[in-house]
């Protein structure tokens, strides 16, 4: 019960949406999608301490080199 409620207020929603568009400020829209982007060489650099750059493979990172526990 209550599914034919639910169902008609997302028909209004949807009908509403289609045939009633809101006022839409292009200008900022413009502004807003050619606004300046950080380049990906200065989001790298943000994050640097956190990478890794070491190329040394580390013992602990060996599948191999650990052991099973048995039973």
């Amino acid at each position: 019960m209550g599914r034919g409620r639910a169902k008609a207020k997302q028909t209004k929603v949807a009908r509403e949406l289609k045939y009633h568009s809101p006022n839409t400020d292009l200008a900022a829209l413009q502004r807003e999608l050619g606004g300046s982007r950080k380049s990906d060489h200065d989001f790298d650099d943000d994050y640097k301490e956190y990478v890794d750059d070491d190329d040394e493979d580390h013992a602990d990172d060996d599948p191999e080199s650990w052991v099973r526990p048995t039973r």
